[in-house]
C-alpha cells in the first residue's frame, strides 16, 4: 500500500468518525457549524479518493463496531432482567416455604387439640337427669376443637336445635344429630338416649370419619341439606 494510500485509509477512517458525529448532532437537534461542515466535505473529498476494496474495508470495521457496542448492550439488559427474575423467585418460594411451614404448624396444633378433645370421654362430664342448651354447648365446646366448632354447632342448629332427646315423627331419627336409627350411638355408649355428651362424641367421630371434618360435613350440609 503506498503513502497516499495509507493517508487516505486514515483520513477516510476519521471522516467516518465526523460523519457519524454530524449526523447525530443534527438528530439531536444540535447546529452544525460551518467550520464543521466544510471539514465534513474536505473529508468526503478525500474518503472519494480512496480505492473501492479500502473503503469497504472502513465500512464494514464501523458496522462491526456498532455490532459489538450493541451486542454487549443486549448482554447487560438480558443479565439484569435474569437478576431480576430470580430476585423474584426466590422471594416467592421463601413466601411459600413460610406460608406452608405456618399452615404445618396449625395443622400440627388442630391435630394435637382434637387428639386431646377426643380422649375425652362422656364420663368426663357429671351425669344429670337434665341438661339446658348451655351446658350441651359447653360440652361441645370441651370436645370438638375450635377452629371446627362453629360448623359442628352450624350442623347441631339445623338437626336438632340443641335438644338431645329430639324425635323425627316421620323416621324417628333421634337426639342432637338425629342419628338414624339413634341406637347407632350406642357405639361409644349405652346411655345415648340421656347423655348430651355421649351424643356429642358420637357426632364429632361421624363427621371425621365420614367427611374428614365437622367443618366438611357442614360444607356438604349445605349443599344438600342432610349429612
Amino acid at each position: 500500500m503506498s503513502p497516499i494510500s495509507v493517508r487516505g485509509f486514515a483520513v477516510a477512517s476519521a471522516t467516518a468518525v465526523t460523519a457519524v458525529g454530524s449526523v447525530v448532532g443534527v438528530a439531536s437537534g444540535s447546529v452544525a457549524q460551518p467550520n464543521d461542515a466544510e471539514a465534513t466535505a474536505a473529508d468526503m473529498t478525500l474518503l472519494a479518493d480512496i480505492p473501492a476494496g479500502e473503503q469497504a474495508q472502513v465500512q464494514t470495521a464501523s458496522l462491526t463496531q456498532q455490532a459489538d457496542t450493541q451486542a454487549i448492550a443486549a448482554d447487560a439488559s438480558a443479565k439484569k432482567v435474569a437478576e431480576e427474575s430470580a430476585r423474584k423467585a426466590a422471594a416467592k418460594s421463601a413466601i411459600e416455604k413460610k406460608e406452608a411451614a405456618e399452615q404445618a404448624a396449625k395443622e400440627a396444633k388442630e391435630r394435637a387439640e382434637a387428639k386431646e378433645k377426643a380422649s375425652r370421654s362422656s364420663s368426663s362430664f357429671p351425669v344429670q337427669s337434665s341438661y339446658t342448651v348451655a351446658q350441651i354447648q359447653a360440652m361441645a365446646s370441651s370436645m370438638v376443637p375450635s377452629g371446627q366448632f362453629q360448623c359442628f354447632s352450624n350442623i347441631v342448629d339445623h338437626e336438632s336445635s340443641w335438644n338431645y332427646r329430639a324425635v323425627n315423627a316421620s323416621s324417628g331419627a333421634y337426639g342432637l344429630f338425629q342419628a338414624l336409627p339413634g341406637s347407632k350411638m350406642s357405639s361409644v355408649g349405652a346411655d345415648w338416649q340421656t347423655n348430651p355428651a355421649t351424643q356429642i362424641k358420637w357426632g364429632l367421630n361421624y363427621m371425621d370419619s365420614r367427611y374428614g371434618s365437622p367443618c366438611e360435613a357442614w360444607s356438604f350440609w349445605q349443599a344438600n341439606h342432610w349429612y
